[in-house]
């Protein structure tokens, strides 16, 4: 009866929509219905996204499929079909996803109301020519022992796969600081260690002070690894590192 905020999950490179929302444990659905909001989950072409990166072999980067344009059109739909509030559409993502959901900050700014990549550093390649329309919040959660995303940034890789180059974590989250004009002095606070046997904890590091009122927030996930915290673990430990249990990304 009234319109309602969007919040876009974006699956990871090999994944898919409904692969996503098993990620997540269903924990998005949960949230949606609790708070009010539509969850959509999208796929992407032969299950990877034109986060940005050159020299890729997939085809979404290979073809240069317009994701941007995709996603755009998938709003207007919704919005079209259903009651979706076109000023807070919210974007999240994991890995793929969630560079992803950076390069939609970056080219798609005056329709995105926030973003939340988890597991995503910036692509290197889309630097260059990221320039938002206005200041977007930004929340990134990261773990600092993901094995296939460098918290120190270089090349992205999965055991002798590389998949093209990444800011660190620290220059990602300082290119939205720049953009957003914060206060470069944060609120740091340690989370709960509500699962002392995760082997992970987690500091909050909120960057506020933003023009337009907005925040860049790091949930950094010490001794974390490629995951989705609180979420499905996809892979073994040995292959993506350790998944929090400290708090719920969704």
């Amino acid at each position: 009866t009234k319109p309602m905020p969007l919040v876009m999950a974006l699956h990871g490179g090999g994944g898919n929509g409904e692969g996503m929302e098993r990620l997540t444990l269903g924990g998005l659905n949960k949230l949606s219905d609790r708070e009010g909001f539509a969850v959509v989950y999208p796929d992407g072409i032969e299950e990877h996204w034109n986060d940005g990166r050159d020299k890729v072999k997939y085809r979404a980067h290979r073809e240069k499929i317009d994701d941007v344009g995709f996603l755009s059109a998938l709003i207007d739909h919704l919005a079209d079909g259903g009651n979706i509030d076109r000023s807070r559409v919210y974007v999240t993502g994991i890995s793929n996803g969630a560079m992803m959901s950076n390069r939609l900050a970056c080219e798609l700014t005056g329709r995105i109301a926030a973003i939340a990549p988890v597991a995503g550093n910036m692509p290197y390649d889309l630097v260059s020519h990221c320039s938002p329309s206005r200041p977007i919040p930004v929340l990134m959660i990261s773990g600092t022992n993901d094995p296939m995303m460098p918290w120190e940034g270089g090349e992205a890789h999965f055991l002798r796969l590389k998949f093209g180059k990444v800011l660190s974590v620290p220059e990602t989250i300082k290119f939205w600081l720049t953009h957003n004009h914060c206060a470069q002095v944060p609120v740091i606070a340690w989370e709960p260690d509500k699962d002392p046997q995760d082997g992970t904890r987690v500091l909050k590091v909120v960057y506020a002070g933003c023009e337009s009122e907005t925040e860049v927030i790091l949930y950094m996930v010490v001794g974390g690894g490629h995951a989705w915290p609180g979420g499905y673990r996809y892979l073994p430990e040995k292959l993506i590192g350790k998944t929090s249990e400290d708090i719920d990304a969704s």
